[in-house]
């Protein structure tokens, strides 16, 4: 070979290779970021309470595809002033207490983080106009107990129905109501509501028109929750809260979380094992069981159907378990 190159130079037939800076394996450790709470999230905007005030942050690159939802505490840097067009950064999602998650349906296996770190499911549900929804309060208790949240039964318009007709359904659930007056967009004597409230984060869900807005309205003075309407026709709310919103009661009475009314509730991510669990005193009952009972009804061999013929179970309480268990592969639409 002539000219510039010979036989022996192979280097100079090689790609040249990229200069680039070796990566460092040093992380940042944001020794100055502060604390906050996720208020709200809108189209990839979070805004935050940060020592009492609001702040707006997105989500820094190293976090990736972690979810940031309602309700985390997280770690934020940058500008947390809140002046308006300030814009902080969140760097760190402190580990959750608990997570509120629902599949869009029971045989999605995609899980959906609805709101994090509540200790407090409240079922908000109307005794009349719109009529009450078992099957909604049902995959609700489903889905506390499956996060570990304690559940509430709140029932609205009580001046329009009897609330002992819907009251003896859950009784041996033992699960704890407490019924409230709605006329309009007002809402009657809130006492024993707030008492249950007090000193907890709750999440209130149940599907539009039963009178959620209402009662975080009166809850929470300065809130202004849009208010909707319960279509004649349909028997049907109007959505009204468009997206989850964490706000604080007053006098540092507790966090309630307004929710959307919920369309469909899918529970595929529940095991029947992780939902006993929340009744130990019928878990015990179903130590001898075979290899893959699931507890419900028509299972050859069950502890609890051989603890309801010893009369050492509730049969009633037992029932509704079954009846919970089978919400879980129900229809989702709520």
């Amino acid at each position: 070979m002539t000219g510039r190159y010979s036989e022996h130079d192979h280097e100079h037939y090689e790609r040249p290779r990229r200069r680039t800076r070796p990566r460092t394996k040093d992380r940042p450790t944001y020794d100055d970021a502060v604390d906050g709470r996720v208020v709200t999230v809108d189209r990839g905007r979070f805004t935050l309470t940060v020592d009492g005030h609001r702040v707006m942050a997105m989500k820094s690159r190293p976090l990736g595809r972690k979810g940031v939802v309602v309700g985390d505490h997280v770690r934020v840097v940058g500008d947390t002033s809140g002046v308006d067009g300030s814009l902080a950064r969140i760097v760190e999602v402190v580990e959750r207490s608990t997570t509120l998650r629902r599949t869009a349906d029971d045989d999605d296996p995609v899980e959906r983080v609805i709101v994090s770190n509540a200790d407090q499911l409240v079922v908000v549900t109307a005794l009349a106009d719109p009529e009450p929804r078992p099957r909604l309060i049902d995959r609700a208790l489903v889905a506390a107990y499956d996060a570990g949240m304690a559940p509430l039964l709140c029932l609205t318009k009580a001046d329009l129905a009897d609330p002992e007709t819907l009251l003896s359904t859950y009784r041996s659930l033992g699960v704890p109501w407490v019924v409230t007056q709605l006329k309009g967009d007002r809402a009657g004597d809130l006492g024993a509501l707030r008492e249950r409230l007090h000193g907890r984060t709750s999440v209130l869900v149940g599907h539009s028109g039963v009178g959620k807005s209402t009662l975080v309205n009166a809850l929470v003075p300065d809130a202004h929750r849009e208010v909707g309407i319960v279509n004649a026709v349909t028997g049907r709310g109007r959505h009204t809260s468009t997206s989850a919103y964490l706000l604080e009661l007053p006098d540092d009475a507790g966090w309630i979380i307004d929710t959307p009314g919920i369309r469909s509730f899918g529970l595929a991510h529940v095991r029947p094992e992780d939902l006993i669990e929340a009744f130990p005193d019928l878990e015990e009952m179903t130590e001898d069981c075979p290899r893959g009972c699931t507890h419900g009804t028509g299972e050859p061999e069950c502890g609890l159907d051989e603890a309801v013929e010893a009369g050492e179970a509730d049969p009633d309480r037992v029932e509704s378990f079954r009846r919970l268990l089978a919400a879980r592969e129900g229809a989702s639409d709520w």
